[in-house]
């Protein structure tokens, strides 16, 4: 999945404002954020230059196709291995996104978006777990093309059921929805902090919290040194976006910003794997240092929720390698 990543990524998240409404020319009216078909062909577009970009291993064929941290990790991943595989991608398997359905939430003014969850080609082969894949689509202004932004794959269980109104139309979450246990505009800073030494009961123990945060603080490398800094990512295009749950909580996608030190010890060198050194600027003497960008979807319940922990629960992660420095 990291090398898909990789392949795929940089999330137009849209800016939300305080109030969750974003005026642009005037528009004030609350109306679904697209049609059913635009949405269809959104994901068709999506699909067609991801599969071009992916065969020639060329960003500038889905780079008006992407946005946000799904935009950066795609960019990023496409670079790479255009540098490593300037002739284009040998193993190269179109991807194929099916059985669609569409999320829309009702809102003002621009931009707007929407989620279709879709049944992808990757995970037909034996013995792989059935997964749906989530994309959300932003489109910022009316003369603007659709654009996917953030990217989850999460099994059907996994996914609680999204309010919608009698016509079927989805319920945005406000940046600062007080309502519930932690507010989107808040979780990429509580997340970074998290991954520090912040509160450990904010986020449900899993793969992406707890066990990410105890892996790192117990690398144990003979001859090498590490450090971890992680930043909040959650202006412009990488602003949070959400969608409120039947239960009164909230499915909200985020990026966040990570950054891997390694120092070695005098006669060593850290080493470099092709996609490392395709993106690496500066000459690595002595340090290394990567730049991963990350999308999270989690489920955040309500703050006064009568059932579960109260914790944020982080369904899926995925990260890209965007940068590496030497030193």
């Amino acid at each position: 999945m990291g090398r898909l990543a990789a392949g795929l990524a940089t999330a137009t998240v849209l800016s939300v404002t305080a109030s969750g409404c974003v005026t642009v020319h005037g528009e004030l009216e609350v109306v679904p954020g697209a049609t059913k078909s635009e949405a269809a062909r959104a994901l068709e577009d999506f699909t067609s230059a991801y599969n071009k970009a992916d065969k020639a291993y060329d960003p500038a064929l889905d780079a008006d196709r992407v946005t946000g941290s799904l935009g950066a990790i795609n960019q990023a991943g496409l670079k790479a291995r255009q540098k490593n595989s300037p002739e284009g991608n040998p193993a190269h398997r179109p991807l194929e996104l099916t059985d669609a359905t569409y999320t829309i939430p009702k809102k003002a003014g621009w931009p707007r978006w929407f989620v279709a969850d879709t049944d992808s080609n990757r995970d037909q082969d034996a013995g792989k777990l059935d997964t749906r894949w989530l994309l959300v689509f932003v489109r910022t202004g009316p003369d603007a093309l659709w654009k996917a932004a953030y990217l989850a794959v999460v099994t059907p269980a996994q996914l609680p059921g999204f309010r919608v109104d009698d016509d079927g139309l989805a319920e945005p979450v406000t940046a600062d929805a007080a309502e519930l246990a932690v507010k989107p505009v808040d979780l990429s800073t509580t997340y970074a902090d998290y991954l520090k030494d912040g509160d450990p009961d904010v986020f449900a123990p899993g793969p992406a919290t707890s066990a990410w945060r105890d892996t790192r603080k117990n690398t144990r490398v003979a001859g090498f040194s590490y450090q971890y800094v992680d930043q909040s990512l959650d202006t412009g295009t990488f602003a949070p976006l959400g969608l409120t749950t039947e239960d009164g909580g909230a499915l909200v996608f985020f990026s966040s910003k990570h950054f891997e030190r390694q120092t070695a010890a005098p006669g060593l060198k850290p080493v470099l794997n092709s996609d490392v050194e395709a993106l690496l600027t500066g000459e690595v003497k002595s340090s290394l240092t990567k730049e991963r960008v990350s999308s999270q979807l989690v489920y955040v319940p309500g703050r006064n929720a009568s059932d579960g922990d109260g914790k944020v629960r982080v369904l899926n992660r995925l990260p890209g390698l965007t940068a590496a420095k030497g030193s």
